[in-house]
């Protein structure tokens, strides 16, 4: 079974699945059509009729009757205002459909004896995720690009929206470890055909600043050459800045964020048997620190096997892994200067996800 075939058309449908909507196709933006946050039109408007109604009765009214003032008009019926599940069910439906695609290829992983059609569903792995690339582009971008876009709701769709982006996130990282399990992926990041991290969207917090964000399937070393030692990246943001508009010309230059943790165990040279796992990783929001070779020294770059970088730890969070979400709101709120030793607002972990500055 090729790979290409497996993606001309969905998958076979359960007798419950729900057909996707019709307007989206993989690589194109999901929900683009704005229609959906418009309320459809009201046939047979009550307010009509009682406006043809006084009409009737203005022609019938005698000539001779004096009318010092126009007759106002009655107040028409408030539109109605559409609910926050109706707005979120084109939304939800592509939700559906993606993690029915996510189900179908670990069926097909546990159940299938068919050899062959497991190596090629692994194959058509980095397909399906960049299948989903557009719908988190949307969630990411319509919860977290500035300005708001939805006004008084955007506290309220920004939650929704960010915590599909989250299950959806965490599905797929399932999901490519399960394969990883079986054999068929490859999690090491030094090999350019395995599957170490994949695209969670893009964001931009400024005309001219972009985040996009990506995520590790497995906690891996911080560099090939373990460096820092004892420390591991799990999330990696990239910051692109991009001149001002009207600027002379459009220079770009890309930062890199890293959510990490230190094995404070393997630190100490102490072994983790008879203690609490909670206390053993010491999580942290930091930057990726060049120390070489320099950008125009193109020679040094071509004999440099792997470019040296430090890590700057920006933020201390505590002993318990923060959310996806939650990682990502306070790696904005570094980015805006917001951090500080009070809890972040969108918290609701225990108080170790406090923010402390390092």
């Amino acid at each position: 079974m090729a790979a290409e075939q497996w993606f001309v058309g969905p998958l076979p449908r359960g007798p419950r699945e729900t057909q996707p909507p019709d307007d989206f196709e993989p690589g194109a933006q999901p929900c683009g059509d704005p229609s959906w946050s418009t309320p459809p039109g009201q046939p047979g408007d009550p307010a009509k009729g009682q406006q043809e109604d006084v009409q009737e009765q203005l022609l019938e009214a005698s000539p001779s009757t004096p009318t010092h003032e126009p007759l106002a008009p009655g107040p028409g019926p408030v539109p109605p205002r559409l609910s926050l599940d109706t707005m979120f069910s084109p939304i939800t439906e592509q939700l559906h459909y993606l993690l029915k695609k996510a189900d179908d290829f670990q069926s097909y992983l546990i159940y299938s004896r068919d050899q062959v059609q497991k190596e090629q569903l692994a194959k058509a792995m980095p397909t399906f995720l960049k299948m989903c690339e557009p719908y988190f582009l949307y969630l990411e971008a319509a919860a977290r690009s500035m300005p708001p876009i939805y006004g008084a709701l955007q506290e309220l769709v920004r939650k929704g929206l960010l915590e599909i982006s989250q299950q959806l996130t965490l599905r797929l990282e399932q999901l490519v470890l399960m394969y990883a399990s079986f054999g068929f992926v490859d999690l090491e990041e030094t090999d350019p055909l395995s599957i170490s991290c994949f695209f969670c969207g893009r964001f931009s917090i400024s005309p001219s600043h972009e985040v996009s964000i990506f995520r590790y399937c497995a906690p891996a070393a911080y560099t090939a050459s373990r460096f820092p030692r004892y420390l591991y990246k799990k999330m990696r943001w990239n910051l692109e800045t991009t001149s001002e508009p009207g600027g002379q010309g459009q220079d770009s230059h890309v930062d890199y964020y890293f959510l990490c943790y230190r094995d404070t165990w393997e630190d100490t040279g102490k072994s983790p048997a008879n203690s609490c796992p909670q206390i053993q990783k010491l999580w942290s929001i930091g930057r990726w620190v060049p120390l070489g070779p320099a950008k125009d020294d193109l020679y040094s770059w071509i004999l440099c096997p792997q470019p040296p970088g430090d890590y700057q730890q920006l933020l201390t969070i505590g002993f318990e892994e923060p959310s996806h979400m939650l990682a990502t709101d306070l790696l904005v709120q570094i980015l805006t200067g917001q951090a500080g030793p009070a809890r972040p607002p969108s918290s609701a972990g225990p108080a170790a996800w406090a923010a402390q500055g390092s």
